[in-house]
């Protein structure tokens, strides 16, 4: 960590000389969601450089906060897991977002648009109890970006496993999603809802699937909170 730091005994400055510098609290983010692979938590940061990403993590280790283990497989790859510090922190990694949500302009947030992160915090966070039981393929359409980012597949399992798919998983698709990006990440942020955006969406398929959408949707863990800013 900097060593230059804030030279108070207060604990805040000192919680602060470790959590504070740039990406730290992101990442710690998806720690805390169950990120522990490298190439994971890329994936939950992908504006964040492979060397930055290196960095922060082993100044979590230093920190106590870290540990790296080998995967249980016992195939060579490591995994960052947090220790009894780092799991402390769920609250105010919580805490941090829910404030956000609550008190921060989300417009300009929608300026940000990033199709493989929003589509990797909806497989996360899918509910797949309203969904058949059986292996359900979900492909998200997004016509205004170019082809390379347009497609997008879910595919979830019996068992509840959900993955997502760049290219096509070579399943049936149960229902097409077509709309724009800025509309999904609005819903995903808990800015509207697919009721209020039906406009803007077009569902072909499922229709039990379609119609359960907003509940098996993988929304923000925050979107639940009501906003009180514009």
């Amino acid at each position: 960590m900097p060593q230059s730091g804030y030279k108070q005994f207060c604990p805040v400055a000192m919680a602060a000389e470790v959590l504070c510098t740039r990406w730290t609290m992101v990442l710690l983010r998806e720690l805390i969601a169950g990120s522990t692979r490298f190439n994971d938590l890329r994936r939950g940061v992908p504006k964040m450089s492979p060397t930055l990403l290196s960095q922060r993590l082993k100044e979590l280790e230093g920190a106590g906060i870290v540990e790296r283990k080998a995967a249980r497989e016992g195939n060579g790859v490591l995994e960052y897991r947090l220790t009894a510090a780092g799991r402390d922190l769920r609250p105010v990694v919580e805490g941090f977002g829910f404030w956000g949500q609550k008190w921060v302009e989300s417009q300009p947030s929608l300026n940000n648009l990033d199709p493989s992160l929003l589509m990797w915090d909806m497989r996360r966070n899918l509910n797949p109890s309203p969904l058949p039981k059986r292996r359900t393929v979900i492909q998200f359409q997004y016509p205004e970006l170019p082809a390379s980012k347009r497609d997008w597949w879910l595919v979830v399992e019996p068992d509840g496993d959900v993955d997502l798919c760049w290219s096509h998983p070579g399943f049936e698709v149960d229902l097409y999603v077509t709309t724009d990006l800025r509309t999904m990440t609005a819903i995903w942020m808990g800015l509207t809802t697919v009721a209020k955006e039906r406009e803007r969406i077009d569902l072909d398929g499922n229709n039990g699937i379609a119609r359960t959408m907003q509940t098996w949707l993988g929304l923000s863990p925050f979107a639940a909170e009501r906003k009180r800013v514009g």
